[in-house]
């Protein structure tokens, strides 16, 4: 080496040695020019980061307790699928809504006044024998042999056999739901034909001898009935839907129809 080059490098090894300590110099007074506030600062930075430190293992910690439970939920999310397919399955053969059994009259409520009733008129007539008491021999035993109207529903397979032209826009559900209207239009009429006269408003009477009239024919005795008139909802109306209703319902055997005097009486058949 030369001296020359000896020179250049002592130079270059000087002036790296004065670029390091004007940097040093530069960190010090950038430590020093605000003492105070920096160490506030780096403790307001250190809390921040233990805190977010805190949040990300809650983060993880409530992952793995939702992984944890996926598979309980595929299982309850299964069962769920097999009981909806088992409810769909089984609502095509169930109406919306069930027959609610409210009637005009409201006999219920009066029966417990029936053997008070009797008492005291045999204690003020002792002469009068027990048949005076009874109702008309000519009147249909309603309670004893009757019982409850049916409900045959129709399935979604009857009415899917029938004609075009005979279902119509005809859904299962108007169907059966016109099969409760029926069961209450019947079971009103059965209370009617077994009321006794004293419990009748003085306006359900003449109506009452005309049902009981009907009831008393050798077509429909001991039967449940209906007149085409009693058709007045809330599904089953005398329009041009309760009339397709009616000859759906009299085609797959549900019901049978006669004409008493001006009266169109419907008779509900039971399955065989």
């Amino acid at each position: 080496m030369d001296l020359k080059q000896a020179g250049s490098s002592l130079d270059s090894l000087i002036s790296s040695f004065n670029t390091r300590i004007a940097e040093l110099q530069k960190l010090v007074i950038a430590r020093n020019m605000y003492p105070a506030s920096s160490v506030t600062d780096l403790l307001a930075i250190d809390a921040a980061l233990k805190g977010m430190e805190l949040q990300v293992q809650a983060i993880k910690d409530r992952l793995r307790e939702e992984t944890e439970a996926i598979p309980k939920a595929k299982k309850l999310i299964a069962a769920s699928l097999r009981q909806q397919k088992k409810l769909q399955s089984m609502s095509v053969y169930a109406p919306s809504s069930l027959p609610e059994r409210t009637t005009t009259l409201n006999l219920d409520a009066d029966r417990g006044l029936v053997p008070e009733a009797s008492k005291q008129l045999q204690r003020e007539q002792p002469n009068l024998g027990s048949s005076k008491l009874e109702e008309p021999a000519n009147l249909p035993k309603e309670k004893k042999g009757r019982g409850s109207p049916p409900l045959w529903y129709v399935t979604a397979g009857e009415l899917d056999s029938l004609a075009s032209y005979m279902r119509g826009r005809l859904t299962l559900e108007k169907v059966n739901a016109a099969i409760n209207d029926m069961a209450t239009y019947a079971e009103a009429n059965a209370q009617l034909v077994a009321a006794p006269k004293k419990k009748l408003a003085e306006n359900l009477w003449e109506r009452a001898l005309e049902i009981r009239d009907i009831a008393t024919t050798e077509s429909v005795k001991g039967k449940h009935f209906f007149l085409e008139t009693d058709m007045k909802g809330p599904s089953l109306k005398l329009d041009n839907t309760g009339k397709a209703i009616l000859t759906v319902l009299r085609h797959l055997g549900r019901i049978s129809e006669t004409r008493i005097g001006h009266h169109r009486v419907i008779i509900l058949l039971k399955p065989q």
